[in-house]
């Protein structure tokens, strides 16, 4: 009876176009060269969790660099081959979870924050849940927010803070066990990654154009300045990047003109009607001022 019915259900049209949808969803296609060095980024994340682990902070530290430097290069590789997904923007996604929220977390927490008990652990974990709140509200919005600018610290530069933070105190020789600095330094990535305020992404700088004469002496005075002690002044510079992030947030400075504000708010509001109350409308005010001017 069972057989008859296995055969009378393969028989059946519907039923049998039905069983090809779901073997060509589970045979699905996937571009490999973008994914593949999504997964080294990945793979270099969970590096520096096992090292953390071990107390080798030095190297836990060097592989997150390596996994942003796989974060930088897997987007420009799919742009350039034109293999950008949908599966390889959530891949990459997951993977930085691992990469830039959990082996930076459990890094802060052992190498500095323990000596502060259950707090010391919380914030570490603050930093976590921030960092993967950051994504996949970034997620939400890749497709409508400024060009220019990131809304909240990335999570990438977060976790750079923190892999030259390593490096800064090792350097200096400091002690970084139960610093107040570093538990304050950790909560405030936290704030600002899931804040509003805006940070420049300089994506709309483009290099291979003619700039003004000023962009490259400026660009070999940040080069010496950073070979001056390379492992202190890139922790300076990340940090000054994400602490006047803050600032002028907390001041009001760099936001968008009012009549752009207004637009947003009015925007976003009938986006909340809609049920979606995290998207951001930043390129539609633009269309709208250049209309009207």
């Amino acid at each position: 009876m069972d057989d008859h019915n296995l055969e009378a259900d393969s028989n059946d049209p519907q039923n049998f176009g039905r069983a090809r949808r779901l073997r060509q969803r589970v045979g699905m296609h996937i571009y490999v060269l973008p994914n593949l060095i999504t997964t080294f980024n990945m793979f270099f994340g969970f590096f520096a969790l096992i090292y953390a682990i071990r107390g080798e902070y030095l190297w836990s530290s060097y592989a997150i660099v390596g996994a942003a430097v796989f974060d930088l290069l897997d987007g420009r590789v799919a742009r350039m081959t034109r293999s950008t997904s949908k599966f390889g923007a959530e891949y990459d996604s997951l993977c930085d979870v691992i990469s830039f929220g959990v082996a930076p977390g459990v890094l802060l927490y052992l190498w500095a924050l323990q000596p502060f008990g259950r707090l010391g652990w919380l914030v570490s974990f603050l930093y976590t849940a921030c960092g993967a709140l950051r994504l996949a509200r970034f997620n939400v919005q890749a497709t409508i927010i400024e060009k220019a600018y990131f809304q909240g610290l990335p999570i990438p530069m977060a976790a750079g803070i923190v892999a030259s933070s390593v490096l800064a105190w090792n350097d200096l020789g400091w002690d970084p066990q139960g610093s107040v600095l570093l538990l304050s330094m950790t909560a405030l990535l936290a704030f600002v990654m899931v804040s509003t305020f805006r940070y420049r992404s300089f994506k709309d700088l483009d290099l291979r154009e003619r700039l003004p004469f000023r962009y490259l002496v400026l660009g070999v005075g940040v080069f010496m300045v950073i070979a001056i002690r390379p492992e202190v002044m890139l922790f300076v510079m990340f940090m000054t990047y994400a602490v006047f992030g803050a600032v002028f947030g907390i001041l009001g400075w760099g936001r968008a003109p009012k009549r752009r504000r207004a637009l947003a708010e009015a925007d976003a509001a009938a986006l909340a009607t809609e049920g979606d109350d995290l998207h951001e409308v930043i390129d539609t005010t633009e269309t709208r001022d250049q209309t009207h001017d």
